[in-house]
């Protein structure tokens, strides 16, 4: 229908969308909406810790299977594509960032465990106790390096005392190889004993710092804090959120800029001061065409 000549009416409009393109508009952008904030979640400038990995990968998952009888045909065929490469990159949830999800004291295995469970019942327990079996092996790597480092208790019983405060420090030493002979006689590792302490109330701690309860704790887990630390740590993703759905050039803002301005400016002096100011291929030919100006060719810095 033209409305060009009508009164209250965008001449730039020359078509209005039916009740059904309506209708299918409002579907597409229901079916996207939580792809929108998740990425912005995982791909935004705070860089969340991989604890959130997980959970936001099962969302996904679910989202997309329960539109797939959809009632129209334009969003099952979307489904059908998204969940093609869906299957290809996250079909096998990566396991050091699942178990990344157990060292958020609000959830630890029951997370995984519902989740597998939602996703197929018939397989659930067979990937949480996959998951749970890479984190014990993990776990006594490095919980090793410890355990060959530490030293034996008694052997320098007969050394002099150089002063009481080093006879303190010995005194603590001792103490806490006792508590970790204790402990592994008793056969509860710190991992064992953090998973079986309750949950953190995840109501009252909505927006748990995971990286600065296991610094708090530290010193009650000792080498599985380390442990939670590094996993945390891993990145999600390193593509900037404005790049997911877009096929443009990137994009470098304060957060994603590796280099300061004192380094940027290090290194062109340091190129110049190697190279000596080699003139590029494409500053030959200008030299070459006539050009009689003389300038200083232009510094790349390699980012």
């Amino acid at each position: 229908m033209d409305f060009e000549n009508q009164n209250g009416v965008d001449p730039s409009y020359k078509l209005l969308p039916t009740e059904r393109e309506w209708d299918l508009g409002i579907q597409i952008c229901e079916l996207l909406q939580p792809f929108d904030e998740i990425t912005n979640l995982i791909s935004g400038s705070t860089y969340p810790t991989s604890n959130l990995y997980f959970m936001q990968v099962y969302k996904i998952e679910l989202w997309l299977k329960s539109h797939e009888n959809s009632s129209s045909e334009v969003i099952v065929e979307m489904v059908g594509a998204m969940k093609v490469k869906f299957d290809k990159y996250w079909r096998e949830y990566s396991v050091i960032l699942a178990m990344a999800a157990v060292f958020d004291p609000r959830f630890k295995l029951s997370l995984l465990d519902y989740c597998f469970t939602k996703l197929d019942d018939g397989t659930a327990e067979q990937k949480v106790v996959h998951v749970s079996d890479n984190l014990e092996l993990l776990f006594k790597a490095y919980s090793k390096p410890e355990t060959e480092a530490a030293p034996s208790t008694g052997n320098n019983t007969d050394d002099s005392v150089a002063g009481v405060e080093s006879s303190q420090t010995s005194l603590y030493d001792d103490f806490y190889n006792f508590r970790k002979n204790s402990v592994n006689a008793n056969g509860k590792s710190a991992l064992d004993m953090y998973l079986e302490e309750p949950l953190v109330d995840v109501k009252a701690f909505p927006n748990l710092d995971v990286l600065s309860y296991w610094k708090d704790n530290s010193h009650r887990f000792g080498v599985l804090a380390t442990m939670a630390s590094d996993l945390l740590s891993i990145p999600i993703t390193t593509v900037a959120s404005e790049s997911s759905f877009s096929i443009g050039s990137r994009v470098l803002n304060k957060y994603r800029s590796c280099l300061l301005p004192r380094n940027v400016q290090a290194l062109i002096c340091a190129r110049n001061w190697i190279r000596d100011f080699e003139p590029y291929d494409n500053d030959i030919e200008v030299a070459d065409s006539g050009d009689q100006n003389e300038s200083l060719p232009p510094i790349q810095v390699v980012m």
